[in-house]
């Protein structure tokens, strides 16, 4: 039977068990793969997506469970061109390595951004619990930092080029 949901700003049509995780559906039958399978336990956190503004790990989040008024976004739907300040300050600090995880810290930064502004170190604790087998928390911080000073297009940092211009 098709079950609707409202992703990224669209209803979208799919069709799947009801202990579906929103993840598979997500990926494999809406093909929005930057959302991750990383665990499969809510542990990790590259599959976070929110709903109706909640950071949400959709590994272990069964389809059934998400009412179709709610409102999915993924980080396609954060922003569609890297716009989003989260997405700029990760740019500006190149907080990614490898970069699997990312997509779910951002999503995770993202959300503490808008409901704390200006989140203190205990804050950004509280939030990014989001795994990362790189070692990037000095940098998510670092950027999460930067957003909330309102710096994204360098991050504070004083990017001085060969031909004297700084950044």
């Amino acid at each position: 039977m098709a079950r609707r949901l409202n992703v990224n700003g669209q209803v979208r049509s799919f069709d799947a068990e009801p202990d579906t995780p929103l993840l598979w559906v997500l990926r494999e039958q809406l093909g929005l793969t930057g959302t991750k399978y990383g665990c499969g336990i809510a542990a990790c956190g590259a599959c976070t997506v929110h709903i109706d503004g909640v950071p949400t790990r959709s590994c272990v989040r069964p389809v059934s469970s998400v009412d179709a008024k709610a409102k999915v976004v993924t980080i396609e739907g954060l922003s569609r061109d890297g716009s989003h300040p989260v997405q700029k300050a990760w740019v500006a600090l190149d907080v990614p390595q490898c970069g699997y995880c990312q997509c779910g810290m951002v999503m995770a930064a993202a959300a503490l951004l808008r409901d704390k502004p200006q989140p203190t170190d205990a804050d950004i604790d509280a939030a990014m619990t989001n795994i990362c087998r790189c070692g990037t928390y000095n940098r998510v911080r670092a950027a999460i930092k930067a957003v909330a000073a309102g710096n994204t297009r360098n991050a504070g940092l004083d990017i001085r080029h060969a031909d004297g211009s700084v950044a």
